[in-house]
């Protein structure tokens, strides 16, 4: 492997985890106000299939992005009605998001199939281009995620804001004795979530295909909850799950280009199954544990 592969391979982990990441940062938000929305997947596609219609309707992908971003926060109001206000079961409300996400999709999509887009424009910095290679050529949410898990950790863990969304993820009972909302906070974190999650699909159809396919985020609204897991609910941490995934896709992709005699069936399995192998190596340190509310059914008052 020369030095260009090397660049690419990097290159190509940077763009394909940067939807894996604004989706797992959304979802540290929820579960660390202790709700775990298994219909990350939905999300994403209702995201990926809205931008893209709007973008192509419009003829501007920014106009899609943020249509996708608004549309996204408002599905998640669903999930947090239906476990919050209605109290429901978390894991069958988010299971019953998800395939009402990807029917959703479906039916949005459909007349698209097929076409393209111009997409989210790229650029590259300046430090990049002075490289003198034509990788590292993104466009603006890949430079934005990452100054963006560093936010999300100072507003979790530096803040009074974050301070109480944790303790409600804690014991929403304590933190409603100490004054505090649990279902107005819950209802902030499921916004925010639907909305990251809701970019997240977004940059896969505008950023990474620049088209439309049905079921096309193939699986990564659960690699992101995996991820969730895999970074101790740390939003720092999931940056570096997140590149992991990223790489194993595009090492995924290079081995195809190289002409490696190795079954393509195979190939699509690396970076889930890497992701089954981190998830089985990390442990369980006590430190950033699960929250201890997580999943669970708050029936007290607001």
């Amino acid at each position: 492997m020369n030095w260009t592969s090397v660049l690419g391979l990097l290159s190509g982990a940077v763009l394909y985890a940067t939807p894996l990441l604004f989706a797992t940062l959304g979802e540290v938000i929820g579960q660390r106000a202790g709700l775990v929305n298994l219909g990350l997947e939905g999300i994403m596609l209702v995201g990926a299939s809205v931008s893209f219609a709007v973008a192509v309707r419009t003829g501007d992908a920014g106009v899609g992005l943020l249509v996708a971003a608004a549309v996204g926060a408002l599905f998640n109001l669903l999930y947090g009605f239906l476990v919050i206000t209605r109290r429901a079961p978390q894991l069958a409300s988010g299971l019953a998001m998800m395939f009402f996400g990807m029917g959703l999709s479906a039916l949005i999509g459909k007349v698209y199939v097929g076409q393209g887009t111009a997409g989210l424009p790229k650029f590259q910095l300046p430090a990049l281009a002075s490289l003198g290679t034509t990788m590292f050529n993104y466009d603006p949410l890949v430079y934005i995620v990452f100054p963006l898990a560093v936010v999300v950790w100072w507003a979790l863990f530096r803040t009074r804001w974050g301070l109480s969304l944790r303790a409600v993820g804690e014991s929403p009972a304590t933190a409603y004795a100490s004054g505090r909302s649990p279902m107005f906070l819950r209802y902030q974190a499921v916004v925010l979530g639907g909305l990251l999650g809701s970019i997240a699909g977004a940059h896969l159809s505008l950023g990474v295909a620049r088209s439309w396919s049905e079921m096309m985020t193939a699986g990564r609204g659960w690699v992101a909850i995996a991820l969730v897991i895999f970074s101790k609910w740390h939003p720092l941490r999931a940056v570096f799950g997140a590149i992991l995934f990223g790489g194993a896709v595009t090492l995924q992709l290079q081995v195809q280009a190289w002409g490696i005699g190795v079954s393509p069936f195979l190939l699509d399995m690396i970076p889930y199954l890497l992701t089954l192998i981190v998830l089985l190596l990390w442990g369980g340190a006590r430190r950033h544990a699960a929250p201890g509310s997580l999943g669970r059914v708050y029936r007290g008052t607001e």
